[in-house]
């Protein structure tokens, strides 16, 4: 049997980010059962095609309506062709997408509007599972709320639940009970098909790499100057807490994967 193939499509624009080298960790633990590569998307317009059995789309800077009308186009056709391919075939695709991946996908399919935050987000939060969360696998050892690293400008707000149950699309979790806000609570995480899932989130947002990476004398000054220090003491102390961003790590992205491949090993390998 040949070994299954996992694509990371990179959207951080040819800008260095630690979380795509979080995903490349994660996807290592499974070598024994897949290989992988990476494709450039925004700044090389690379483009998997449909020999991978597993993509996971990564989140980047800017807004999700920023494209050259090349590698966005070409993005949302790949979303199409493994949409297509999974109403046609037995052997599945499956794919996650991350943060500004997902965002694309929610504009992409129009089951809500993408609009920017009032203030950026930044930090540490817990995110509360809806009902079809707390059926979700991937979510299946997490705790209700669960604890995210959260970091962006815009938002995915206002579901169109009427296109939603069209097309089989499950609103999973939402933005932390903020009951002193009168802001809508973004959609934080999105099942599109039985075989693709999205978070707005970063579930592969790693605890150590962001502590040593916040507690860099530069970074942290930034961080303090445009959030504060009591909510840059509370970030940190939250990273050190096994039972949040850890947990959420070592759950969401792993599990996928691993349900992924059982999936495909179940079907006929093509």
């Amino acid at each position: 049997m040949r070994k299954l193939q996992l694509a990371i499509l990179d959207m951080n624009n040819g800008i260095e980010n630690m979380g795509l080298n979080a995903i490349k960790d994660i996807v290592r633990l499974f070598e024994k059962d897949l290989e992988w590569q990476v494709f450039d998307v925004r700044a090389k317009n690379e483009i998997p095609d449909m020999s991978f059995d597993i993509y996971i789309s990564s989140g980047g800077p800017g807004s999700p309506f920023d494209g050259d009308g090349i590698w966005d186009k070409a993005y949302y056709n790949w979303i199409d062709s493994v949409w297509n391919w999974n109403n046609k075939n037995e052997q599945k695709k499956h794919v996650f997408f991350i943060c500004h991946s997902y965002q694309m996908a929610c504009i992409h399919f129009g089951i809500a509007d993408v609009i920017p935050r009032k203030s950026r987000s930044f930090g540490v939060f817990p995110t509360h599972k809806t009902i079809q969360g707390e059926l979700e696998p991937v979510f299946e050892k997490l705790p209700d709320p669960f604890w995210i690293g959260d970091f962006r400008l815009f938002q995915v707000v206002q579901p169109k639940f009427e296109l939603m149950n069209e097309l089989g699309i499950q609103l999973l979790c939402l933005e932390k009970i903020r009951p002193h806000v009168p802001l809508e609570r973004a959609m934080m995480a999105v099942r599109f098909s039985d075989e693709m899932i999205g978070t707005q989130f970063h579930p592969e947002a790693y605890p150590l790499g962001m502590k040593e990476t916040f507690s860099k004398e530069e970074k942290k000054k930034e961080i303090i100057k445009n959030f504060g220090e009591a909510k840059y003491n509370q970030m940190m102390t939250d990273l050190d807490d096994p039972n949040k961003v850890l947990l959420t790590y070592n759950t969401i992205l792993p599990v996928f994967i691993e349900q992924a491949i059982e999936s495909c090993k179940a079907g006929v390998l093509i």
